[in-house]
């Protein structure tokens, strides 16, 4: 359904750190810079972009809005975590574990902009 997810970042460089440590704690390797300075982030079939506006304004977070990585155990999704925290993220929700239901594991945090990400590991039935 989706061919990719782009985020908007007043800072390239401080972004880069924050998802090459994200996308890396879950296998994915660090950013390729096209042309124009967007980063650009290929794994597991997803493609993530993180840019400067366009429009030259600057960037801030969608207020309600999750982007979710699929993760494969609870193990990376706390890795996830915890490589966000160490590179400028900044934890939010619950903290990272099981919900209620016993269904899922969840991992929140907001990118060095604000954009709120969740790692997402369905447990096995």
């Amino acid at each position: 359904m989706f061919n990719h997810i782009m985020v908007g970042s007043n800072d390239i460089g401080r972004s880069k750190k924050f998802y090459d440590a994200v996308v890396g704690a879950v296998g994915g390797g660090p950013a390729r810079e096209d042309a124009k300075g967007r980063l650009i982030y290929a794994h597991d079939g997803g493609v993530l972009m993180v840019s400067k506006p366009i429009d030259g304004k600057e960037a801030c977070h969608a207020n309600g809005g999750t982007i979710g990585f699929k993760m494969t155990s609870e193990a990376q999704a706390k890795a996830w975590h915890d490589a966000g925290i160490a590179n400028g993220g900044t934890s939010v929700e619950d903290p990272p574990g099981v919900r209620p239901g016993g269904t899922v594991y969840l991992a929140y945090l907001r990118d060095p902009d604000g954009n709120k990400l969740c790692a997402v590991y369905r447990l096995p039935a």
